[in-house]
């Protein structure tokens, strides 16, 4: 099991001077983190753009920079010798770019502007889409794989939906905090136990990349609640999975409150498409 990678991802210094920040810095970080934690070997592609114009280039669109024979040619040698890797390996989980790059962009790239279109135009950048049939997400996607999964979780039936739920998610190369793996279902615990879970479960969330919260019922679980309410303070995503059909008002599928903090969905695979991942890691 392995992936493509843009070669920035390891080396940052080989993107155009000025466009990389410390937080696509930290993305590129837990990119690399998740194939560790996975298993998955990373194969860093070559960069068409340094072997064309070298190290502390400035910024350039496609059109204006890019589209010569010259660059062309280094994107067929270099698009044979990915060829050669995938016939020797096998087909790659997917490609892990970069959005917005001439070359490895995914779903935007710095095409360069025609008539009167915009220069960032949907599609992927030119080395990218040599390889239409492989998968391809972009790394600040590709990096958020740490999940606090919040839900109730007192009776069987929830229980058991939790850990479906834990496993689906985790068979798609994500890492789940789920709070009844974690001792929260012992009901002769102390004040002590308590505090200790309390505080567990605060530290999992803020680092978490995302939540992902079951409020299926009448009424949502107050203890999930009061998890989807401290990671919206925080700025950390929630996605509520309500596979109840009930609704709570006229345009409501569940409290007001909950549904303006979150972005409701019907079932997990919508989570996959939200973060540009779908089917990319069924494994």
């Amino acid at each position: 099991m392995y992936v493509l990678a843009s070669p920035c991802i390891r080396d940052p210094s080989l993107r155009a001077e000025g466009i990389t920040d410390e937080e696509l810095k930290e993305s590129f970080q837990k990119s690399i983190m998740r194939c560790e934690r996975f298993g998955i070997e990373i194969i860093y592609l070559p960069c068409p753009e340094t072997q064309y114009l070298g190290r502390g280039r400035k910024p350039a669109h496609y059109l204006e920079t890019y589209n010569t024979p010259e660059f062309t040619c280094i994107l067929d040698r270099l698009s044979e010798s990915v060829a050669q890797i995938i016939h020797e390996k096998g087909e790659p989980l997917c490609l892990v770019g970069l959005d917005s790059s001439p070359t490895c962009g995914v779903t935007m790239t710095y095409y360069g502007s025609v008539s009167d279109e915009p220069p960032k135009q949907r599609g992927r950048g030119a080395f990218f889409s040599r390889f239409p049939h492989i998968p391809a997400v972009d790394v600040r996607c590709f990096a958020q794989w740490k999940i606090y999964l919040a839900a109730p979780l007192f009776s069987a039936a929830e229980r058991e939906y939790n850990l479906t739920l834990k496993h689906y998610l985790k068979r798609h190369l994500f890492e789940i905090y789920l709070p009844q793996v974690e001792k929260d279902t012992d009901t002769s615990r102390g004040m002590k136990e308590q505090r200790t879970i309390f505080e567990d479960n605060i530290h999992a969330l803020c680092q978490s990349d995302f939540i992902i919260a079951v409020i299926d019922g009448a009424d949502a679980d107050s203890g999930t609640a009061w998890e989807m309410g401290y990671a919206y303070a925080n700025n950390i995503p929630v996605y509520a999975i309500r596979t109840d059909f009930r609704m709570v008002g006229m345009h409501e599928q569940v409290n007001l409150m909950l549904e303006q903090g979150a972005t409701v969905i019907r079932e997990p695979d919508e989570i996959l498409e939200h973060l540009g991942l779908k089917s990319l890691f069924t494994v």
